[in-house]
């Protein structure tokens, strides 16, 4: 029997994904019946399953711009499902998708969405709907509609991009002299004159020039080491049934600069995502490196602070990120009126989307971004021009966020970080767990 799906290091049997699907029916029917009881006028209108894995300030920003569309559009109820971030989440997607029973509507990363589109997963989005709504290719950033794409179809509709980006203490630049004519960070382009920045800031705050946790966590590693890796303009391929293509040297370089940054002065050796951003809090470094998501914890603490794109210190400009994004689940038998609703859900939201903006999200419907209201959005407007230089995941079916391969990146390099390996050494072995991927088809 063909085997379905590794999300999340597991497999499943078609029997197996069907069985899920039918548990899925089950809980369907009994919202139905539960719904029912409100009468015929409760039932003229059209109940919309939402799946999304967005938590904490994003899930309440998300709930809001829920709240608001089911207010304006009174034939519809949009009902969300928050499920776990990362491999919980694309498992119980694939399995409701290959059951027949998903939602109408969910969220996924756009870099995921090459793992799902080849095998019928979700379905392309029809663009003469979109138009109807005042959405298209022109209302998106290039880099961003490209990416939405899988042969020649779309299959992806984004919210947002949300690159990996550097905050920094303005009071603690300021004091090291630092900060230029426009009250903003001077710029640097060599690891030289970034080290020595991180130096001077260090001497203002006594503790750290700067602040990235990583231990434990592929994710972390794989944003800052796949920024300084673009930088050096080199470019990675991962084709089925071939060896993985990359810059070796760039990728060895990559890694030995981050290293450089762990020695106790600059940032601390060994540290988690919460302690980073806890030190950076509490003024005890002068920059951070971490994701747009960040500003509303770090605006709660109260500190000065601006953020920027991550300094381009390799020749070229480029900055990890991903994007939520939009996706039809595969049903059965699809209800046109559903599915225009759906439409209409997705328009009402990305207009909205000043709202997840103020998360720090960069919006990728462009009338957004252009609008008055968003050029006072302050920092977020000091990173905006990291929409021109994303930089997605490489594609393939097992990449992207919340994926095992950030995690077996984290197996090979965590250790070369941590000055115990050296990143000859620890890239290689990151290249020969690829290769094995490679070697395999998409389960799906």
């Amino acid at each position: 029997m063909k085997q379905l799906d590794i999300f999340g290091g597991k497999q499943f049997s078609r029997r197996q994904l069907l069985a899920g699907g039918s548990a899925v029916l089950g809980s369907a029917l009994m919202a139905t019946s539960l719904t029912g009881c409100g009468g015929a006028a409760e039932a003229s209108v059209q109940n919309l399953k939402f799946w999304h894995l967005l938590s904490g300030g994003d899930g309440i920003k998300m709930q809001g711009l829920i709240d608001k569309a089911n207010a304006a559009n009174p034939s519809f109820k949009v009902h969300p499902t928050v499920l776990a971030w990362g491999p919980p989440y694309y498992t119980k997607l694939a399995m409701a998708s290959a059951g027949g029973r998903p939602p109408e509507l969910a969220i996924m990363h756009a870099s995921r969405v090459a793992g799902y589109a080849p095998g019928g997963l979700i379905e392309p989005w029809d663009l003469s709907l979109l138009a109807e709504h005042g959405v298209g290719p022109e209302t998106f950033a290039p880099r961003v509609w490209e990416k939405s794409q899988q042969d020649g179809k779309v299959f992806s509709i984004a919210l947002d991009s949300h690159p990996f980006v550097m905050f920094y203490n303005t009071d603690v630049a300021s004091k090291a002299g630092l900060l230029g004519g426009n009250g903003q960070l001077q710029q640097v382009s060599s690891p030289q004159e970034f080290l020595a920045m991180a130096r001077e800031m260090q001497k203002v705050t006594g503790a750290h020039g700067l602040s990235f946790g990583y231990l434990g966590s592929g994710s972390q590693m794989w944003r800052l080491f796949y920024t300084l890796y673009k930088q050096h303009g080199a470019d990675m391929e991962l084709t089925p049934g071939q060896p993985m293509k990359a810059d070796r040297d760039a990728a060895i370089e990559s890694l030995e600069f981050m290293t450089s940054l762990f020695d106790d002065t600059i940032a601390a050796q060994a540290g988690d995502i919460s302690t980073g951003i806890a030190e950076f809090a509490r003024g005890g470094s002068g920059m951070l490196f971490t994701g747009v998501w960040e500003i509303p914890t770090i605006k709660k603490a109260g500190l000065p602070f601006d953020a920027s794109t991550i300094p381009t210190l390799f020749g070229t400009p480029a900055a990890y990120a991903d994007s939520h994004a939009f996706v039809l689940p595969r049903q059965l038998t699809v209800d046109d009126t559903k599915r225009k609703d759906v439409y209409k859900f997705v328009s009402d939201l990305l207009k909205g989307s000043l709202a997840w903006a103020e998360a720090g999200h960069i919006p990728a419907y462009q009338p957004v971004v252009k609008s008055d209201a968003y050029s006072k959005l302050l920092p977020q407007v000091h990173y905006a021009n990291a929409a021109d230089i994303l930089e997605y995941d490489p594609q393939a079916w097992f990449s992207g966020s919340g994926s095992d391969w950030q995690t077996y990146f984290a197996n090979a390099v965590q250790n070369v970080l941590l000055g115990r390996d050296k990143a000859a050494a620890g890239w290689d072995a990151f290249v020969d767990r690829t290769n094995n991927l490679l070697s395999k088809p998409n389960p799906v």
